[in-house]
């Protein structure tokens, strides 16, 4: 594997061949499960309606302006959606896409900074580490935002650290991508940069600060990005969705905004499991020893790192993408450990290597365990208090049995890189488990996600779609969904819910969906549920 590595990180070409190969991961199976709720139905959504439309400045949802995003991750899901049609796998694309442009991204940085080896190394963990994996495969904002953030902040640790090459240029660069976050989710991308900024200004004592150049250079690009937006929007739309967008945004941060509250520790813990095994190799990096890196690339990782933590442990709304922009400064400072030990032909400390062990185990567990359980749910109904829970968990769904076999094999891999770990063989080590991770993760998302989302939104979606080529108004009640609009491909914007349910005189069938223990629309006698699948009833209003 030594060999393997050195003649890889010999050849420029073989290493962008290799790494372009590794993010094919990232592309296979995008399709095969339906969009999930909310997030990825929600923005696959408004990038349908701006087709629909042909309004390709103004963010919707059910046809009525959507103010909590910007438009730029919209109009890469229309390109795609115009290159392969409005389906899960041009909804997925954009991300896929940026998983291809972030392996590339850390292969040239690393190999500008420090040498090939690093480069690959650093792609490698990022690539085989599970939840930044998966995000490549999903169709989410944030892997677009965390890109333009990082890129942000890497062009802005040059200015600083008084790079001789293009110090104007990287400057204007530093604003462009910037501006490019603002534009992707919102203010938050400007914040994070600049609270990593200050972090690192007062660990400096304020040594070096920008000079009013380079900070009006940086304005410059920002500013050209975002007002071009801002004047076209504020044109086209007053400032009403403006004034919505910018108070939703603060929302965030002061309110439960979106129905998530989680304790204050949550999001350590998701980084923690989540991001195995990287989150394991960046711990020694985390501490406070000094490690020597150009243009103090570690200290503005540990910044970037603790601001997102911080921030978003103490903000109410609390969702498990919010932490997503600390994988980015955990793969390098993973890296930093890992390119040491190697380079120093040193083995990684018995300690570390256990932690690696336990968790890969626990993650092993879990990973064959939960088609057991599916398979023979019966066991767990006497734990279950909802009635809903139990409706869904009925649904009839094919299990072979060998699907626990995808947990043995990721089982499997975490020993014998353990073992190579413990004998010193590093890069085996981190190849087998990264190239297992990858191979785990699309097994499960071809035999077990399908699986899981039959029990959950599957028979919603399968009445949304049985209702496709009807004239109708379809709704929820009782639960707040986006699977409607995009599923039915709603042409027109549906009705207010209570206007469904007490107007004298409707122009056309009226279907609400509802969850299996609600019960409310049976003291409505013009609906009659005509279909219960699962978790989920179906009713009808006739015409």
């Amino acid at each position: 594997m030594n060999k393997f590595l050195d003649k890889l990180t010999a050849n420029n070409k073989l290493a962008i061949l290799f790494l372009s190969g590794l993010s094919l991961f990232f592309f296979a199976g995008l399709g095969l499960v339906h969009l999930f709720d909310w997030d990825e139905i929600n923005f696959a959504e408004s990038a349908r309606e701006m087709i629909t439309t042909s309004d390709y400045m103004r963010v919707q949802i059910n046809y009525i302006p959507f103010w909590e995003k910007p438009p730029f991750f919209f109009w890469l899901q229309v390109l795609s959606m115009k290159l392969f049609g409005i389906n899960e796998f041009a909804a997925r694309f954009p991300n896929a896409l940026f998983g291809l442009i972030y392996l590339l991204t850390f292969y040239f940085i690393g190999k500008k900074h420090f040498s090939s080896k690093f480069g690959i190394l650093w792609a490698l963990l990022f690539f085989g580490s599970l939840l930044p994996h998966i995000y490549f495969k999903s169709g989410i904002i944030d892997p677009v935002f965390n890109y333009f953030i990082f890129m942000s902040l890497y062009f802005l640790l040059l200015v600083l650290g008084k790079s001789n090459e293009h110090i104007n240029r990287n400057a204007l660069l530093s604003g462009v991508f910037s501006g490019l976050s603002v534009l992707t989710k919102g203010p938050v991308g400007f914040l994070l940069l600049g609270l990593t900024l200050l972090a690192y200004l007062v660990i400096k004592k304020f040594k070096p600060f920008p000079r009013l150049k380079y900070i009006l250079i940086f304005f410059g690009g920002f500013l050209l990005v975002v007002s071009t937006w801002l004047c076209i929007e504020l044109y086209q739309n007053g400032t009403e969705n403006m004034v919505k967008f910018i108070e939703y945004q603060l929302g965030l941060f002061s309110s439960n905004v979106a129905g998530h509250e989680q304790p204050f520790y949550y999001h350590f813990v998701v980084v923690f499991f989540g991001c195995f095994p990287m989150s394991i190799l960046a711990l020694p990096s985390l501490r406070r020893k000094t490690i020597e890196t150009p243009y103090d690339m570690r200290i503005w990782m540990l910044c970037l790192f603790w601001t997102v933590m911080i921030l978003f442990s103490i903000t109410t709304t609390k969702i498990v993408h919010y932490s997503s922009m600390t994988y980015i400064p955990l793969s390098l400072l993973a890296a930093f450990f890992l390119y040491g030990m190697i380079e120093k032909n040193k083995p990684i400390r018995s300690s570390l290597t256990t932690i690696y062990l336990v968790i890969g185990v626990l993650l092993g567990i879990i990973f064959t365990a939960l088609p057991i359980l599916l398979q023979y749910k019966e066991v767990l109904y006497p734990y279950i208090n909802d009635p809903f829970a139990k409706d869904s968990l009925s649904t009839e769904v094919l299990w072979t049995g060998y699907e626990l076999l995808i947990g043995i094999f990721f089982l499997s891999i975490v020993v014998t890189a353990y073992v190579f770990l413990r004998r010193g063989s590093l890069v085996k080590g981190i190849i087998t488990s990264t190239m297992g991770a990858a191979i785990t993760l699309l097994l499960v998302l071809i035999f077990i996600v399908p699986k899981i989302e039959a029990f959950t939104q599957g028979p919603a979606i399968k009445m949304y779609e049985g209702l496709l080529d009807e004239d109708c108004y379809i709704e929820t009640r009782g639960f707040k969904s986006y699977a409607q609009y995009y599923y039915s491909n709603s042409s027109m914007r549906q009705k207010d819910i209570e206007w469904m349910l007490t107007s004298e005189s409707i122009d056309k069938p009226i279907y609400l969906v509802t969850k299996s223990n609600n019960f409310e629309l049976d003291s409505y006698p013009k609906f009659i549920e005509i279909k219960r699948e699962g978790g989920f009833k179906l009713y009808k209003r006739e015409f």
